[in-house]
């Protein structure tokens, strides 16, 4: 195969399609960028994680957060990458920070957890506990809420991870249908 070739296919392997997004941070002008394959479900953001490493984490750490933020992230440095994700224990740190979800306009809170990498995609994520596993076990353990924002009801049996059925709870996209 000709260099040209390879390149292309290296490229387009393992590439998602989605979109970034950015998140304000509360009482800062910095802002948290995300990327997510779906972006109609930012109805459902309820919190953000970073990764430990993440830049952001130093800088908005709350006074009363420190300790908590300090004890995690020398938790997650004695882990590898591959442990970080092999991990089933539900694990994280609150900053004490809170971002504004963009079409809600609602703070949310950012946490930092192991199971964001600071190397994938943008060390970042928007959390919607309704339609992610993992983002469903961490907002369970903090008790952090979780909004439904598709209605799963016409298709029976399908999982968390299933994104079928129509948006609710979501404004301009309620009724809309997602396959």
């Amino acid at each position: 195969w000709s260099h040209a070739l390879k390149t292309i296919q290296g490229n387009w392997i393992g590439r998602s399609e989605g979109a970034s997004m950015f998140f304000d941070i509360d009482g800062s002008d910095k802002k948290i960028e995300i990327f997510t394959t779906r972006p109609d479900t930012i109805f459902g953001a309820t919190y953000m994680v970073l990764a430990p490493e993440h830049d952001f984490v130093a800088e908005i750490t709350t006074e009363y957060q420190q300790k908590d933020i300090d004890t995690y992230i020398d938790y997650v440095k004695a882990k590898s990458e591959i442990d970080r994700m092999a991990e089933k224990e539900v694990t994280g740190a609150f900053t004490g920070a809170f971002a504004i979800n963009p079409f809600t306009k609602t703070k949310i809170p950012i946490w930092i957890g192991e199971y964001v990498l600071k190397d994938y995609g943008t060390g970042a994520i928007m959390a919607v506990p309704a339609d992610d596993e993992r983002d469903h076990r961490f907002a369970t353990k903090f008790e952090l809420p979780i909004i439904q924002v598709i209605d799963k009801s016409m298709y029976p049996g399908s999982s968390i991870e299933d994104k079928v059925g129509k948006m609710i709870n979501s404004d301009f996209l309620n009724g809309l249908t997602v396959k």
